[in-house]
């Protein structure tokens, strides 16, 4: 049985949770698109798919990790959207609020200029049946969500005022097979089991950068080195993943916060939650999240050094009162894991 895969390009180089109207944008992937893009690529790279994908940038980085040579499809490209596209919706909805205001009861309606969903309808059909008919075997076709849209809407018989609801998230596809195609799956998040391998592909997916990666590396080793020595039932496949990721979003406000973010969307839950707390713990209790947040503390760059040693260096960036006072609270933190782990393990295991 064919299978046709309609893949949605990932997260594009601008901040999650950002409301932007795209379209012809011709906007990269940002770190967290590379990760989903990374994933599908676990999941449907050795499959032997024909590829096919929209011209812009960031449908050809999501389909390079599948596999061969993406075919460019011109006719794939998002929807036109005039004088709206590349903006954010707070500036639409401040420089046009009637039209925007409309778009409530029609959300069909475009600005002048604008191509309507009809247009992207009348050449994304042709354009996706010469797909099928010149490819053989299976097929991955990645694209934007209102060539998705009106695919699926044509399949399904689905109105056009209603089909909006069709769109998978980034980073997802709808899975189409048999003859006609049948729809039988909708926005299928590519999840492997969030192995150490891994972790280390998306890291280097993310590319927060060389320093960055040495010192995740080294955080991973001295989170295993610590795990070892504890007599306790902890996920040490679990720990180590989240190690190597705890400081991909490095660079970025709120790191640690959006780091956990990112793994959220890619459906690793259980990492997010380690990750989201090695800037600031929860509780004391020696376990994975807690070992993590350890490790990250007694490892400068990609060295290990003693918790004073650390402390002491990152003490002369805190300039207000506030972060000095949770930089001692972290302090406080740290010296009492390291005194419940050595006391748990019987010796010094942490200094």
């Amino acid at each position: 049985m064919r299978r046709v895969y309609l893949i949605r390009h990932g997260h594009p180089d601008f901040p999650l949770g950002a409301h932007m109207c795209l379209g012809r944008t011709d906007t990269p992937l940002g770190p967290l698109g590379r990760m989903q893009a990374a994933l599908l690529g676990e999941e449907l790279g050795e499959r032997g798919l024909a590829v096919y994908a929209s011209p812009l940038t960031r449908c050809r980085e999501t389909a390079a990790p599948l596999g061969g040579t993406a075919i460019p499809v011109p006719a794939l490209a998002e929807q036109d959207m005039g004088p709206w596209d590349g903006l954010d919706f707070n500036t639409i909805r401040a420089r046009w609020p009637e039209l925007y205001a409309r778009r409530a009861a029609q959300p069909l309606l475009v600005p002048p200029g604008a191509e309507t969903l009809l247009q992207v309808r009348g050449r994304v059909l042709p354009a996706f049946r010469a797909c099928l008919e010149e490819s053989r075997g299976d097929l991955a076709v990645v694209v934007h969500a209102s060539v998705i849209q009106a695919i699926l809407a044509e399949l399904t018989g689905t109105p056009p005022e209603e089909s909006r609801a069709l769109r998978p998230p980034y980073g997802t596809y709808a899975l189409l097979e048999g003859e006609g195609p049948r729809v039988t799956l909708t926005a299928q998040l590519p999840r492997p089991s969030l192995t150490p391998a891994l972790a280390e592909r998306l890291l280097a997916a993310a590319a927060p950068g060389p320093r960055a990666e040495a010192h995740c590396r080294a955080v991973a080793a001295e989170s295993l080195r610590i795990a070892e020595a504890l007599p306790l039932a902890l996920d040490r496949e679990l720990l180590a993943a989240a190690a190597l990721l705890h400081d991909l979003a490095r660079g970025e406000k709120d790191h640690a916060f959006l780091g956990a973010a990112w793994l959220r969307e890619l459906g690793y839950e259980d990492a997010a939650a380690l990750v989201g707390q090695h800037h600031d713990l929860k509780n004391r209790t020696p376990d994975e999240a807690a070992i993590l947040y350890l490790a990250d503390k007694c490892v400068q760059e990609d060295r290990r050094v003693t918790l004073e040693e650390r402390f002491a260096g990152s003490e002369s960036r805190c300039r207000t009162a506030e972060a000095k006072k949770a930089h001692r609270a972290r302090l406080l933190d740290a010296l009492a894991l390291r005194d419940e782990i050595n006391r748990i393990c019987g010796k010094t295991v942490v200094e």
